[in-house]
This record gives structure tokens, sequence and C-alpha cells, in this order.
């Protein structure tokens, strides 16, 4: 059995998930990315079940300190109901993975999409805008059925859903060009003024400021943005 991003370090929680996989011959447990709501639980978990943890390099650096086998793009990992094919996706953060259900044409999509709305956490580290649209294209070449994301339901329409999250990121791609264009020395707090407008809750302003700096990073470096594919 697998058990994908297994969560908070909560000891209720962590034993909650070892109880369903008490009758498994082999478990192991699969990290999409370092952030503590998907990592946390994975060395707790290992220990009460036996389990190995496998996911991509650089999970140290978010406090994960155990890995037991590297992942890296391309790399298969075997389940009693067909294999999972790791797919490497940076964007969200840089060693990001989706993991490729190949018997049953899903994907266990970790944050690179999120179960409900068009966006998600984009502003991890330098050229992370230029990586999150690469990985889009890469999705589209993927037969899928349905995906799996990490936080909310499954998706059932994955051309919709590549066609929605990158659509919301390349019309903020151009609401900054626009913005870089009518006030080129325009700085960020003024940048966020001219793209939100007064939409923008005050809770909500710095994380906005970060997600805002990495499209500008992307517009100064990139003038132009390819065509967004086709759907089909």
């Amino acid at each position: 059995m697998v058990v994908i991003d297994p969560g908070p370090d909560m000891d209720s929680h962590v034993r909650a998930l070892a109880s369903r996989v008490t009758a498994a011959e082999r478990v192991t447990i699969l990290l999409t990315h370092g952030h503590r709501d998907h990592a946390e639980a994975a060395s707790a978990l290992a220990d009460l079940t036996g389990a190995t943890i496998e996911g991509p390099g650089g999970l140290g650096e978010y406090g994960v300190e155990r890995v037991d086998r590297l992942l890296r793009d391309g790399d298969v990992v075997d389940t009693d109901d067909g294999p999972l094919q790791a797919v490497h996706t940076p964007g969200h953060t840089p060693e990001h993975l989706c993991f490729h259900w190949l018997g049953r044409d899903a994907l266990f999509a970790g944050d690179l999409v999120l179960g409900e709305g068009d966006t998600t956490w984009v502003a991890e580290y330098p050229g992370c805008v230029a990586d999150y649209l690469d990985s889009m294209a890469r999705m589209r070449t993927l037969e899928l059925s349905v995906i799996y994301p990490a936080h909310g339901p499954p998706l059932t329409d994955p051309v919709a859903t590549w066609d929605r999250f990158e659509g919301h990121r390349r019309a903020r791609i151009e609401q900054v060009r626009a913005a870089l264009d009518r006030a080129p020395g325009a700085d960020l707090d003024e940048l966020l003024d001219r793209v939100y407008g007064d939409r923008l809750p005050s809770a909500m302003r710095g994380a906005a400021g970060q997600s805002l700096s990495a499209l500008v990073d992307f517009v100064k470096g990139v003038r132009s943005v390819p065509d967004q594919p086709a759907s089909g």
C-alpha cells in the first residue's frame, strides 16, 4: 500500500492513518514536496508502520530528516493496484512531484492544482512562474481521466482544470505586464493596488505581494508569453 502526503504530525491523525494500513505486507510513504501540511507526519507514520519514505531531493530544506529513496522524474513505485510514475512538476516548489497512476489514467497532483478554485501558491523561489507554466504544458501531454489533488475533491475534467489554472496565471501575467507598461517605475505596493485594486483583504496583502513579486520577475525576464495550448 502507498500513502501519499501523510500530512501534519498530529498523533491522532498519524494513528488513524496507521490503522488503515495494518493489513499491508509493505507500506510506502510518497511525498510530493516538503511543505509541513504534506510531509511532516512521514517519519512518525514510518515508525509506526515500518514504511519506507520516498520523495524528491531537497526535502531536508523543509525539515524532512528521513528519505529512504530519492525519486527522480520517471521513477516508478509499485503498488498492488499498478505502478505510480513520478513526474517532476516544479512551480509550487522546485522539487514538486506528481504521481501518474498509469493503469488508471489518474494523477495524484500534490499542490500543482487544488480541488477548488483556479489558483495555487506559486511564489516560492526565483523562476517559479516559468516552471509552473512548463509543468502545465507537460501535464497536457498525459492521458488522464481524473486528477486527485492533495486538497479538495477529485477533478474529473483534466483539460478544463489545466485551462482554468493556467488561464488564471496567464491573466495575472498580463495584468502585471499592463501595470508595468503604464507605470514602469512603480514599487510593489503600487503594483498591488493597480493589479488587485480595493478587492484585496489586508490579511492577504503579504501573500499577494510575494505572488506579485514572482510575476514581476517573470514579466521582466520574459517579455512575451507563449500562447496557451489549445484544449482537447
